[in-house]
Formats: structure tokens, C-alpha cells, sequence
């Protein structure tokens, strides 16, 4: 017998929460624990009913506390549950918070109901769902080469390319960075190339997500492009 997915609904749209407990209601081993329309709903839930959900399906754009706050405090909190977390405000750049916070899927409003069966089932399963579009910024910001494990931070990023890391995350041009630090743009250029060698990005981009991923950042500082 299959184990039953237990999922739980937050949206503060009645008709899409109710479109997707019927379809999702009526599927092999899915149950719904239970619905939410605000964040401060799910959280008076989430301490009063005695089982956590496997998956929540989660809106972003809510009034009160939204689902960027939602998915903080799940973080801390109930990091047991996997985060899909659905808008209609849907953008690649927000591929940061996703790795930032853990989320399991970042996924448009506009999904097909059986699509989002396949996405719910694959993170049951193995904890995390990218699109293809998302594949697509990963594999263009990250390296393609996994670096070695060593027990020596050779690595290690010196305080003055932790700065420059941080401006150029915030767009500045190596003109910008040297007036900053009181450096000449040639230095900036010099730090910017140790900074591509030891994080092994690829591009700015990869910069950008590998300062996310480390702490030198947090994603909504980053100005949107």
C-alpha cells in the first residue's frame, strides 16, 4: 500500500482553494489536513491540530503575513514540511529565496492541476521539483564543476572579497566598488577574478547565488534586474 500524502492548502483565493481540494481530494493517497486563507490562520492551525502536513501549498502574494514570512517561520519552526510555494507573480530571479529557504517548489499559479500532481508526488519522494526553466538558470549561474572536498578552507574568502562580493551583488561597476574601498578599479577587477576561481561561478549571476547560499547576503536585499 502506498503511504498517504497528506497536504495542506493556504490562499487567501476561496476559488482556488476550493478547485484544488476538489481535484486533489479526489487523487490515489492524497488527503487534505486542512485549508488555510491567511498566514495567520495557518499558523493558529499549525499549533492547535496535533499533525503536521508532508506538503504545503503555499500563495506568496497574501494580505497580512505573506508567504515570503510564512515560509521564514516554517523554516524555523516546522522544517519537517516541504514548501510549495505558488504566485502568480512568477519570476526566475526568485530562484534565490527558493535556495536560500529550502523551498521544495517554485512553481507559476498557472500550472496545469495534473502537472501539480506530478510535482506533489516528486517532492514526496525526493524532497525538491525544479521546472525546466529553473534547470535552465541553475546551470547557467552555478559551475558545472563540483568542488573537492578538502578539510583546508583554501578557499576561503578574505574579508575585502567578501565586500566586493556583497557591492558587486548590488550591480556597483568595478568603477563604483574602487571609489567605495578606496581602490583602484584594476584591484576590483583582480578581486572579482579571485572571487570567479574560489567560488567556481561562472558568471555574476553565480556570484550573486553563491553569495545567497553563504550568508554574505540575503535575497531581498538584491535589487530587482
Amino acid at each position: 500500500m502506498k503511504d498517504i500524502i497528506t497536504i495542506t492548502l493556504v490562499d487567501d483565493d476561496a476559488l482556488i482553494v476550493s478547485l484544488l481540494q476538489d481535484f486533489l481530494g479526489n487523487q490515489e493517497n492524497i488527503e487534505i489536513c486542512y485549508t488555510a486563507d491567511s498566514g495567520e490562520m495557518l499558523m493558529e492551525k499549525l499549533a492547535t491540530e496535533s499533525a503536521l502536513p508532508d506538503i504545503m501549498i503555499l500563495d506568496l502574494n497574501m494580505k497580512g503575513i505573506n508567504g515570503v514570512e510564512v515560509t521564514e517561520f516554517l523554516k524555523q519552526n516546522y522544517p519537517s514540511i516541504k514548501v510549495i510555494l505558488m504566485t502568480s507573480h512568477y519570476k526566475r530571479s526568485f530562484m534565490g529565496f527558493m535556495l536560500k529557504t529550502g523551498v521544495s517548489a517554485f512553481i507559476p499559479k498557472g500550472i496545469s492541476p495534473v502537472q501539480l500532481l506530478e510535482i506533489i508526488r516528486e517532492i514526496y519522494d525526493k524532497g525538491f521539483y525544479f521546472m525546466d526553466d529553473q534547470l535552465g538558470v541553475l546551470r547557467e549561474q552555478i559551475s558545472h564543476k563540483s568542488p573537492k572536498p578538502t578539510l583546508i578552507e583554501k578557499n576561503k574568502l578574505t574579508e575585502r572579497e567578501i565586500e566586493v562580493l556583497k557591492l558587486i551583488c548590488f550591480q556597483k561597476t568595478a568603477k563604483e566598488i574602487g571609489e567605495k574601498l578606496f581602490i583602484t578599479p584594476r584591484t576590483v577587477e583582480g578581486h572579482k577574478s579571485n572571487l570567479f576561481i574560489k567560488t567556481e561561478a561562472r558568471n555574476i549571476a553565480g556570484l550573486v547565488i553563491y553569495a545567497i547560499q553563504n550568508d554574505y547576503i540575503e535575497p531581498n536585499e538584491i535589487p530587482l534586474i
